[in-house]
This record gives C-alpha cells, sequence and structure tokens, in this order.
C-alpha cells in the first residue's frame, strides 16, 4: 500500500523528470553537425574504456541491439538517442528513456563475475554521459571554437540531457564545466583495457560488424580518424599508431570539414540528427517500439 508521503515523492520525481525532459537545447543544439558522425566510432570507444562499460556491451544479451548482429539497427538506435538528446522535445524523450530503461534492465553480470557490471550504475552512466557530452562539446569547438564565458556552461548545462535521458540522477552530473574537467581527468587517469576489450574495439575499427571487404584505403583513413578524435590517452589504450604525418593529415580533414558546416545552412548540418529524429516521431505516432 503507498503511503501519502510515498505518493507525494512519487509525484515530485515525475515533475522533476517532466522538467528535464523539456530543458532548453537552444545552446547545445549547435553543435549538432557532422564531426557528431565523424567522431562516433572514437566516442563508442571511449565509453568502453571503462571495463564495466565494456563488458555490459560485449556480454550483452540483448541480440537485437549487438552491433555484430544486427549493426543497422545499432546505428539506427544510436544515432535516435543523439537526436532525440539535442534536437528532440520531452515526449521524445521521455519516450527514449523507457526505451533505453527496458533495454539496459537485461544488462548485469552475473553474480562473482571479475567485471560487474549494471546499465543501472549511476557511476557508469556518468562516465558514458561525459563521453556523449564531449562529443558534442568537440563538434561544436571544432566549427566554433572554444566555448566561452555564460554560453560554456549553459552548453554543459543542457548537456546533462545526454544523461538524464539515460536514467542519471541529475545530481550525479558535475556542477560546472569546470568541476567536469577535474571529474574528466581523474577518470581517465584510472583507466585500464584488457586484451580482450581492446580485440573487441579494434574489430569495430576495422568495420568487421559489416560483414564484408573493406578497400585498404578506405580502412587507413578511418583509422587515422578514429586515432586523431580519440586523443592520447585512448590511443595509448588501444595501442593505436599515430605520427606527424597523421596528425597533419587529420587537422586537414578537419579544417576542410569545419569550414563546410560554417557555410552550410542548419538544414545541411543538422541532416543525419534530423533524419533519426523523423524516424523516432513516425514510430511514436505509428505505435512501433523505438528500439
Amino acid at each position: 500500500m503507498t503511503t501519502g508521503d510515498e505518493a507525494g515523492g512519487s509525484t515530485t520525481t515525475a515533475q522533476r523528470r517532466q522538467q528535464l525532459d523539456a530543458m532548453e537545447n537552444d545552446a547545445l543544439r549547435q553543435a549538432a553537425n557532422w564531426f557528431i558522425l565523424a567522431a562516433g566510432t572514437s566516442n563508442v570507444i571511449m565509453q568502453l574504456s571503462r571495463p564495466a562499460v565494456a563488458y555490459g556491451v560485449m556480454e550483452s544479451k540483448v541480440d537485437e541491439g549487438n552491433l555484430f548482429k544486427n549493426p543497422k539497427r545499432r546505428a539506427r538506435t544510436t544515432l535516435a538517442y543523439i537526436a532525440v538528446t539535442m534536437l528532440g522535445g520531452a515526449e521524445e524523450r521521455a519516450a527514449m528513456r523507457r526505451a533505453t530503461n527496458a533495454s539496459h534492465a537485461r544488462v548485469r553480470s552475473e553474480p562473482g563475475h571479475p567485471v560487474g557490471y549494471n546499465a543501472f550504475d549511476p557511476a557508469h552512466q556518468r562516465w558514458v554521459t561525459a563521453c556523449l557530452y564531449l562529443g558534442a562539446e568537440h563538434a561544436y569547438e571544432r566549427v566554433h571554437g572554444p566555448l566561452q564565458g555564460e554560453f560554456r556552461e549553459r552548453f554543459y548545462h543542457q548537456g546533462s540531457v545526454f544523461g538524464t535521458t539515460l536514467q542519471l540522477p541529475p545530481e550525479s552530473w558535475p556542477a560546472t564545466r569546470d568541476d567536469f574537467e577535474a571529474y574528466w581527468q581523474a577518470e581517465v587517469a584510472g583507466l585500464t583495457m584488457d586484451e580482450r576489450t581492446r580485440d573487441y574495439l579494434s574489430r569495430i575499427v576495422r568495420l568487421e560488424y559489416l560483414g564484408r571487404r573493406i578497400p585498404a584505403p578506405v580502412l587507413r583513413l578511418r583509422q587515422r580518424l578514429v586515432a586523431g578524435y580519440l586523443g592520447p590517452e585512448f590511443r595509448a589504450l588501444m595501442q593505436l599508431p599515430w605520427t606527424d604525418a597523421d596528425a597533419q593529415s587529420f587537422e586537414k580533414f578537419n579544417r576542410r570539414l569545419a569550414r563546410f558546416m560554417r557555410l552550410a545552412p542548419a538544414a545541411v548540418r543538422e541532416a543525419p540528427l534530423r533524419r533519426q529524429l523523423r524516424d523516432v516521431r513516425r514510430r511514436l505516432a505509428e505505435g512501433r517500439p523505438l528500439f
């Protein structure tokens, strides 16, 4: 039987969740550009550099969401999540959280597992959120330059939606961008990666989940981009080579893409995410599952 206090507390929680779902995204959506896609694989590697997150993905029994078993579906749902957080509204965010909850409920380790994992663990959620947030921040800065002043804090605050659309309690998100930086540096300093995880992520870099031969020049370009967007700490974890020539080629690619993004209208910059958001809205209107 539910008490009055419990009912009141539940209502307060629900109201707070509605407020978070309705969070403004005017600053965050300025990062909705093609760099989100260009750095997508690198962001996945960053997320899975935390062992519990890696094992939760590698050992997940949710076959329909497995990249190597259903790559198109996995790509669609991942991009849909980002589209909803960056461009969507309260209804889409609430629906995406429900769908994510249902999927994540099955992602937990058996008792005694050497790397315990649980998709609802706030510490793991905070790490995934931090990676997604930095992906957006880097996408913005590649095009517009460094975040500064009040806008930097507003952008960061809106970025918390990457977590609250998961199950991350808002109080678990570092209060300011400087607090986030301290959190990030401490977490990165403690990361480790075993051979099983490195091999799994290397297979993703090599596009093995597509199940077909990829031309060598394409794979070389892909590895250079993945390594470049990862940054030095994560390149070291992955044991990826990086030369001065790689760095020059990488920055040349980024300068060209950034110039195009600055000249392109919003409809073009946001096109990949807008396409996924339209799909989410169609699914909701037709009563079809998001995942």
